[in-house]
């Protein structure tokens, strides 16, 4: 452990944006709390840096679990100077909204709104209660913050609220030194989107192959929010593969 270190806790660390943002961070310099469900992918994610990585099996979801997580990472690090807001979920693709059943927009929700409150919540705590006070909140939000895609309710939704969640925080946390920012990214290439490759359903009910990004792109966007100093915020940033059907009519 860095006792200088800057530390981070990084959730949904085991795979694609979280892990690559772990791994950034943690090259950086940062000691980070890689925090995910699965157990034998987070250590993975520690075996790939030299770096200071804890890795602490979570479920966003659970209120006990988020507890322990940030217990675990105040009693080994001693405080949190980050919060990467990223576990997420899709939820089932394809499905048209009036067949859209209550169990799975409820596990959509869950992960993603629920769990982003919880883990959320207890940063400010402990980034309130901390000498000295403060620290980052960054939240992932999405390219569908802004515009939905096909049959994606669940998730869109999601991160339309993580957006008020992200402007809340930044007012809430204005008296105690606690900045947050979101990060909307679209098409990073990890295996959410393993799709794009092959084709994915578009507005005008075509299927279409979109261009993808390396989720390192996105990492060091976010390496560059978490450096800043607390005085300074990256309210909103939008990080996209420059051709994805986003701008204009594509």
């Amino acid at each position: 452990m860095n006792a200088s270190a800057k530390v981070a806790v990084v959730t949904g660390a085991g795979s694609g944006i979280g892990r690559s943002v772990a791994l950034t961070l943690a090259d950086a310099g940062w000691s980070v709390a890689a925090a995910g469900r699965r157990a034998g992918a987070l250590a993975e994610t520690a075996s790939l840096t030299g770096g200071d990585v804890l890795p602490v099996p979570t479920d966003v979801t659970a209120p006990a679990d988020v507890s322990s997580l940030f217990e675990t990472v105040c009693g080994h690090f001693g405080r949190v100077d980050l919060l990467f807001n990223n576990a997420g979920v899709f939820g089932p693709g394809g499905v048209p909204f009036e067949e859209l059943s209550y169990d799975a927009w409820r596990a959509v929700v869950d992960v993603n709104l629920t769990g982003a409150f919880l883990c959320a919540q207890a940063a400010f705590r402990v980034m309130k209660g901390q000498s000295p006070q403060g620290g980052r909140i960054i939240n992932n939000g999405s390219i569908s913050a802004h515009v939905p895609r096909p049959h994606s309710a669940p998730y869109t939704a999601t991160k339309h609220a993580m957006t008020g969640l992200t402007k809340s925080l930044s007012l809430d946390g204005r008296a105690y030194s606690i900045a947050c920012g979101q990060i909307d990214i679209g098409n990073a290439a990890t295996e959410m989107t393993r799709g794009m490759r092959t084709g994915v359903p578009q507005a005008n009910g075509e299927t279409a192959v979109e261009p993808v990004m390396d989720a390192a792109d996105v990492a060091r966007t976010v390496l560059h929010m978490a450096e800043l100093p607390l005085a300074a915020n990256v309210q909103f940033a939008t990080v996209m593969a420059t051709a994805m059907p986003y701008i204009g009519r594509g």
